[in-house]
């Protein structure tokens, strides 16, 4: 090739690699201490392990955009990485909860990163049901130090009302892991309704898909679920809820870990950790739920690379983001290895809701490699050691002032600060042209939760504000 040839195609090349590194780009970094108490006083006391019950803990298993710079993020089943008793996996009766972050996204003019973030806590709303829930018995015995208890909170006789918690052993065993009746929810995805009054939250235990009230955190919803996803045979660990004690539904403790909401607010998108019993290595299925109706379909997703699916968000109400994780990084004490998000699109994907056990010949969705999290982050000056192992909570918040759109990513600590350090929330910036077909959610901006359960007191439709959403500043 002579010269002159030569010359343009290098030009070419410098530019398109400029242009394709420049597609994404990681703008911001924010951390909150796991160490800090939330804002719900009421729950302060200490749970059966010794850990107060309000430790904020591990906030980004789920993250969700609320509108302007208002997100909602969700805690998973609270602190169980201290041992303290196997019957229960170690698990509490730690009160399910969201908390509600103002998120200040504002310019840096010094050295580093092009935006500064300051996640500021802002409310804690504790979940409950207006029914009553099924409670452990406190029949599993105790360890040396402590008795196990019922694992009712104390909080239900005072506030009377039935809260959800962590607790492993809160179930029916005479009814499938499905029954809505159940009081242990172990929160992961999280998204906020169109009129921006609700939010849904998908779990792994049932697996779940609720609805509750934004403001009061009472459940108004449970979704039914396809109940091949749903195990016979309940049990408080990982081992006594596998084989052979089941051969369908939900891996124990990797159940509908992705949660996503269309655009117009019409159609919830969940999807599975790992596997069902039933499915062959690799083979993940996917739920959508029409609200309105309750109507389900399933899809098929393929693994590529991770171990897991941790997350799924919108792209718009065909086209997701779905991030696939190995369980490696801090956290792990290992090194970070798979870190992705791929781009799926359900547009004439096959529902597979009549296939039994899906395998590697099963109709599954198309998929190509959207961003590489790990390389990105590596890029930034940030070791794979230093990589969170469970990056889980995806979002799109508001565009900036040049039109790039805003990705939000979070990991989630299980509560474990020693080993897996802080919350963490990464933001990184989307040019326009990089998803063409991006709508952003439509959510409908309402007063802040403390103004609109003083107004309900105050009406006399329920008690006391902290009773339902306790712990406002």
């Amino acid at each position: 090739m002579n010269k002159k040839a030569l010359l343009p195609l290098l030009i070419a090349t410098i530019f398109g690699a400029t242009a394709a590194q420049a597609a994404t780009n990681l703008i911001a970094i924010g951390s909150i201490s796991g160490n800090l108490s939330d804002l719900s006083t009421e729950t302060a006391g200490l749970l059966e392990n010794g850990v107060a019950g309000n430790l904020l803990g591990g906030v980004g298993s789920g993250f969700a955009w609320a509108g302007g710079n208002t997100f909602i993020a969700t805690p998973d089943r609270g602190p169980n990485a201290l041992a303290y008793n196997p019957l229960v996996a170690d698990t509490t009766s730690y009160i399910d909860r969201f908390q509600t972050f103002n998120m200040a996204l504002t310019p840096n003019t010094g050295p580093g990163l092009t935006y500064n973030l300051t996640p500021t806590l802002t409310h804690t709303t504790l979940l409950s049901s207006a029914t009553a829930l099924t409670y452990g018995t406190g029949a599993l015995g105790t360890d040396a130090t402590h008795t196990l208890g019922s694992g009712v909170p104390a909080l239900n006789a005072l506030n009377n009302t039935n809260y959800f918690t962590g607790r492993s052993d809160g179930f029916n065993a005479a009814l499938p892991s499905s029954n809505p009746n159940n009081a242990r929810f172990d929160p992961e995805g999280v998204r906020v309704s169109a009129d921006g009054k609700s939010v849904y939250v998908s779990d792994e235990y049932g697996p779940y898909v609720n609805q509750f009230n934004r403001a009061t955190g009472v459940r108004e919803r449970s979704f039914s679920l396809p109940a091949n996803l749903a195990v016979a045979v309940q049990g408080t660990t990982t081992a006594s809820e596998g084989n052979p004690f089941n051969a369908t539904g939900r891996v124990a403790n990797k159940g509908m870990e992705g949660l996503a909401i269309t655009p117009d607010g019409k159609t919830l998108v969940g999807i599975m950790q790992a596997p069902l019993l039933q499915d062959a290595s690799k083979q993940v299925r996917i739920v959508t739920i029409d609200i309105a109706s309750g109507a389900t379909k399933e899809f098929g997703y393929r693994l590529t690379t991770g171990s897991g699916v941790s997350e799924i968000v919108a792209i718009n109400d065909h086209e997701f983001l779905v991030d696939e994780r190995d369980g490696k990084g801090l956290g792990d004490g290992s090194a970070a290895a798979v870190k992705q998000l791929f781009k799926i699109d359900l547009t004439g994907a096959t529902d597979i809701s009549g296939v039994a056990s899906m395998t590697s010949s099963t109709a599954a969705v198309s998929k190509t490699l959207f961003l590489d999290i790990r390389a990105a982050l590596i890029a930034n000056g940030i070791s794979d050691t230093q990589i969170p192992s469970k990056i889980e909570g995806l979002a799109f918040g508001e565009d900036l002032a040049d039109g790039r759109h805003t990705l939000w990513v979070t990991n989630d600590n299980d509560f474990d600060t020693a080993n897996a350090g802080d919350n963490k929330f990464f933001v990184f910036a989307i040019d326009a042209a990089s998803l063409p077909t991006f709508q952003a959610q439509n959510i409908s901006p309402v007063p802040e939760p403390e103004s609109i359960a003083m107004l309900l007191g105050g009406l006399g439709l329920i008690g006391f504000a902290g009773r339902r959403r306790a712990g406002s500043k």
